[in-house]
């Protein structure tokens, strides 16, 4: 099965299951409702209480199961992400400081320019270096000079190019 009709299929179920517990949720607020002001005129039998009780029983424990393993389910994707996050970020920076190393900056030069991918301004380089904004701004211009770039776009858009590659094709476009 695919994981997107798989998916599918666990909302259906957990859906179905949710749904039958609010049913007899209802049924039992009502039950109670009735009894408490007396709007039932002839008793329910003992025998359709206890189908309704044993029904419920196992919706409710199918809801617990369910919950547990979407809950599961969740967490194992959440630390898959987390290892993938890390590892981009890590192919990332290290891609960053290979271009740097490839552009020839100097060491203020590798700072500023870690800052200019962060997406800071020049004026909150310049307070973060306690520099002044000139000369944040000579090394802006010798980071795009170096690097063969126009704007913080262009120099940001070719570490992308090159930390994604070739871009595949679009699945949904068959």
């Amino acid at each position: 099965m695919k994981p997107r009709s798989k998916n599918r299929y666990d909302k259906i179920i957990l859906g179905s299951i949710v749904a039958l517990q609010l049913l007899f949720s209802m049924f039992f607020i009502f039950d109670l409702v009735a009894d408490i002001f007396g709007l039932r005129k002839t008793p329910l039998s003992w025998e359709f209480r206890e189908m309704v009780q044993i029904i419920t029983i196992i919706a409710l424990l199918l809801g617990s199961l369910l919950g547990f393993i979407a809950f599961r389910n969740l967490s194992r994707q959440q630390r898959d992400m987390a290892r993938q996050m890390l590892v981009a970020r890590k192919a990332f920076y290290e891609l960053m400081w290979k271009s740097f190393d490839d552009w020839g900056l100097t060491p203020s030069e590798r700072d500023v320019g870690l800052f200019v991918m962060k997406g800071l301004s020049n004026a909150e380089i310049a307070e973060v270096r306690g520099k002044s904004i000139g000369t944040v701004k000579a090394q802006v211009n010798a980071i795009f000079r170096k690097a063969g770039a126009n704007g913080r776009t262009q120099l940001i858009s070719q570490f992308m190019e090159d930390l994604i590659g070739e871009t595949p094709p679009d699945p949904g476009n068959k």
